[in-house]
């Protein structure tokens, strides 16, 4: 079994540094194309469903691969992105001006987000123990899994995860261990056609 899990494509919040956390932004064009691509890097193996987010920027991600891979979308909102509270929306410079402790007002505590991302891969896991999985989700959610996975080595906001990255999970010895992280569909095509 392997775990696939997507970045969403790039959003025009992405691209202007805005903090998107709950709000419902779609692809931008450049998007759209970053999700193809992941697309054309997945036909090189066998998947068997995609999981997504339920919100629109994830959503489309994985319809775009979905179609390409012919394979079924499933939502579980386990895989929401954090909720950030009242600095969504704010770029960094607003957010460090409104919050400069990095102390969001309403903003989902990391340990809940753990949980309920770390809830979902292992009922997923669980539920397919011998199929191929994608799961489509955002930066935050991503990271809280990559945190749990490596003890806090990865994933507590020291490394910023690129648009439509690929992080490869991997059962080993019937535990999920990290095989790759935050390398995009351009990056990994370009090892294929230049191998070590």
């Amino acid at each position: 079994m392997k775990i696939c899990l997507v970045r969403h494509g790039e959003t025009d919040w992405n691209q202007l540094g805005k903090l998107q956390g709950r709000q419902d932004i779609p692809l931008n064009d450049v998007g759209v194309a970053q999700a193809a691509q992941v697309a054309t890097f997945l036909a090189t193996g066998e998947w068997h469903g995609i999981i997504t987010s339920p919100l629109a920027r994830a959503k489309q991600t994985a319809h775009i691969i979905a179609r390409a891979l012919n394979l079924a979308v499933r939502e579980d909102a386990g895989f929401l992105e954090q909720d950030y509270g009242k600095a969504s929306g704010m770029t960094l410079a607003q957010r460090k001006q409104a919050y400069p402790d990095g102390r969001y007002e309403g903003m989902e505590p990391w340990v809940h987000v753990q949980d309920r991302t770390w809830k979902s891969l292992q009922t997923h896991a669980c539920a397919h123990p011998k199929q191929n999985l994608i799961i489509v989700s955002h930066g935050g959610a991503i990271n809280s899994l990559l945190a749990r996975l490596t003890n806090d080595a990865i994933g507590t906001g020291e490394n910023r995860l690129k648009n439509a990255c690929i992080t490869m999970l991997i059962n080993c010895d019937g535990a999920l261990a990290l095989g790759f992280y935050n390398q995009t569909a351009a990056e990994l095509l370009q090892d294929i056609k230049n191998p070590v």
